[in-house]
């Protein structure tokens, strides 16, 4: 990212951070994290609903009701009394996409244990984290090594956690290359003190936090100077995270929903002329 384009990238980030604000919740997963105001339902619901974050909105959104249904509504009291032996059956008939309802009771499983052990799902995770100490990379691989080795409940129909178990998807690790970007989004929906995040999480610094890279974030980024890389994965993360800490220095994931959403809404394919970011896109030039 260009030094002399800091100021006018700001300014236009800045505009539509103002524009794509709580009234779009409705084209996010987040939405749904919404409908609660107890901070335990909050950290249970959002860890749910981030870790099937993937594929359309509408289909993630119906995964997620499907499984709160079961859980009357009511996530954290679901978890803490669940038990897989009497609970497991209860999502047999879930499946979306690459996950089933095995899955589904072996993350829930792991969140009461994560409770279990440490009062919150933040406990858990400050375990492998130090504000101002521990890069995210690192916390991830700890956080992510943690979880897989709690108990799993037989879920599986096995001792351990199988190789190829579906679990394993919502946890990935950054040394195997993945953005891992449903657990940062979980974390910018816990840790952000603003809209539409929650903040409900204290000890851990946004200014730490890593973009949640999908597909939207890494056109759009690319298309306006913040990385260079074409290949998604983790290294193109912090890279886009480091250009917009030259920002943002305290919140560099601040502009992540609004930029997502010029994807989702398929601004960005209705043509130049009236985007709010033509004047820094480079495909923009070429129209």
């Amino acid at each position: 990212m260009k030094r002399n384009n800091l100021g006018l990238i700001k300014r236009r980030l800045d505009e539509i951070y103002r524009l794509y604000d709580r009234r779009f919740i409705y084209s996010d997963p987040v939405e749904l994290v919404h409908r609660f105001s107890d901070a335990r339902d909050i950290e249970v619901a959002g860890l749910l609903a981030s870790s099937l974050a993937y594929g359309r909105v509408e289909s993630i959104k119906k995964a997620i009701e499907k499984v709160m249904d079961v859980m009357d509504w009511k996530p954290y009291r679901f978890v803490m009394e669940f038990s897989p032996k009497k609970d497991g059956r209860l999502f047999k008939d879930f499946l979306y996409r690459f996950n089933d309802g095995r899955d589904i009771a072996a993350l829930l499983y792991f969140a009461k244990q994560m409770i279990a052990e440490c009062g919150s799902i933040e406990g858990f995770f400050l375990k492998g984290y130090s504000l101002g100490a521990t890069p995210m990379r690192e916390a991830l691989e700890r956080f992510t090594e943690s979880v897989l080795s709690l108990d799993s409940g037989g879920i599986y129909g096995t001792k351990g956690l199988p190789s190829s178990a579906g679990v394993r998807f919502f946890f990935p690790a950054p040394s195997t290359g993945s953005a891992c970007k449903r657990l940062n989004l979980y974390l910018r929906w816990m840790v952000r003190r603003e809209e539409p995040d929650f903040g409900i999480w204290k000890r851990v610094s946004p200014s730490d936090l890593i973009i949640p890279l999908d597909t939207h974030m890494a056109r759009i980024s690319r298309l306006i100077g913040l990385t260079e890389r074409r290949n998604p994965g983790w290294k193109m993360a912090e890279e886009i995270t480091a250009s917009l800490k030259r920002l943002a220095p305290e919140d560099p994931v601040k502009y992540d929903f609004a930029i997502t959403r010029l994807g989702i809404l398929e601004e960005c394919k209705k043509g130049c002329r009236g985007c709010h970011i033509k004047d820094i896109c480079v495909e923009a030039e070429k129209v």
